[in-house]
C-alpha cells in the first residue's frame, strides 16, 4: 500500500516531468520537437510520457506543442514585419509553409497573410474586451521608450499558472509561502514569465509563470520547479500602474513599438521583474521592468 509520503513523491516526480517537458518545448520551439526525444530526456517511454502529461495537465502533448507553435507564430507575424511567412514558419518549427498555413488557418480562421495585414486587430480587441480591468484601463503608453541591455541568466524557482487573470494571485501566494519556508531573502527578485502574448491569445489559454530568483544551492522539487532564464539582448521598459494596465502596455509594446523599432522579437518569452508586485500587494498597483528579448534587424 502506498503511504502518503510515497504518493506525494510520485506526484512530485510527475510534476517534475511535466515541468521539464514544457520548459524544453518553450526553449526549443524553433526545432523539430520529437516526442521520442522528449521521452528519452526524461527516461520514459513515449506512451508513458503521453499518459503522465495528459493526466497532469488535462491536455494532449501533440496538441500542446502545436498550440505553442501557432501562438508564437501569430505574435511573430506582427512583431517581425520584415520576416517572410516561410521564415516565421521555420522559427516556430514548421519545415513546410503549406502545413504551417493550413494549421494557422484552422487555429485562427484566417491565413497568416490576412492576419498580418490587419485581421489580428479584431482578434486582439475581443480579447481586451473580455478582460473587465483591461477594457476599463485608460492608460496610454505611447512614447514609452525602452533601454537596450544584455541580460545575465537568472536561476529561479517557479510555479506554472494556466490563464492570465486575477487568479494568478493564488500561484503567487503559494510561491511566496514556499519562499518563506525555504528562507529565500526578502530582496530576491520576483519575476512574471509570459509564455504567450495575451493581447492575441485568449486569456484562459495563456501560460504564465510566477518565479522568484534563487541561489544555486536551492533545489526545488515537484510543483515548485527550477529553471534558468537565458541571457539575451532585451528591450527593457520601466512601467507602473494598476491591474489591467499591463495588457494595454503589451498591446503597445507588441503592436506599436516593436514593428517600427528596428528590432525583431525572438522566440524566447518576455518576462517582468517586479519592483512592486500587484499580485502580492493589497493595492493592486505594480511597478515593474518588462524584458522583451530582441534581435537587431
Amino acid at each position: 500500500m502506498l503511504t502518503l509520503d510515497m504518493k506525494r513523491e510520485t506526484k512530485n516526480q510527475r510534476a517534475d516531468t511535466v515541468n521539464s517537458v514544457l520548459s524544453y518545448i518553450y526553449l526549443h520551439i524553433d526545432s523539430d520537437l520529437n516526442v521520442n526525444e522528449l521521452a528519452s530526456l526524461n527516461h520514459l517511454s513515449p506512451h508513458h510520457l503521453h499518459r503522465i502529461f495528459k493526466e497532469e495537465t488535462g491536455r494532449n502533448l501533440y496538441e500542446t506543442i502545436k498550440s505553442i507553435r501557432l501562438q508564437k507564430a501569430a505574435s511573430l507575424l506582427l512583431t517581425n514585419k520584415y520576416a517572410t511567412i516561410s521564415q516565421i514558419a521555420r522559427m516556430c518549427g514548421y519545415s513546410s509553409q503549406t502545413s504551417f498555413i493550413k494549421a494557422f488557418k484552422e487555429r485562427f480562421q484566417t491565413t497568416p497573410k490576412i492576419w498580418r495585414n490587419g485581421a489580428y486587430l479584431t482578434y486582439s480587441k475581443k480579447i481586451i474586451e473580455s478582460s473587465k480591468s483591461a477594457s476599463e484601463s485608460l492608460r496610454d503608453f505611447s512614447g514609452t521608450i525602452p533601454k537596450i541591455i544584455r541580460t545575465a541568466p537568472i536561476r529561479a524557482a517557479y510555479i506554472r499558472h494556466n490563464g492570465y487573470d486575477i487568479s494568478i494571485k493564488n500561484s503567487w501566494n503559494r510561491l511566496y509561502a514556499w519562499s518563506l519556508e525555504n528562507r529565500i531573502g526578502e530582496n530576491a527578485r520576483q519575476i512574471g514569465f509570459h509564455h504567450d502574448n495575451p493581447t492575441i491569445t485568449p486569456l484562459s489559454e495563456c501560460a504564465y509563470i510566477a518565479a522568484i530568483e534563487i541561489d544555486k544551492e536551492i533545489h526545488p522539487h515537484g510543483t515548485v520547479a527550477c529553471f534558468e532564464i537565458p541571457a539575451s539582448l532585451c528591450a527593457v521598459f520601466h512601467i507602473s500602474g494598476k491591474y489591467g494596465d499591463v495588457l494595454r502596455f503589451m498591446q503597445y509594446a507588441y503592436l506599436i513599438w516593436l514593428p517600427y523599432s528596428g528590432f525583431e522579437a525572438k522566440t524566447l518569452p518576455p518576462y517582468a521583474i517586479y519592483r512592486n508586485n500587484h499580485f502580492l500587494n493589497e493595492t493592486g498597483e505594480f511597478d515593474l521592468e518588462f524584458y522583451l528579448p530582441i534581435t537587431v534587424l
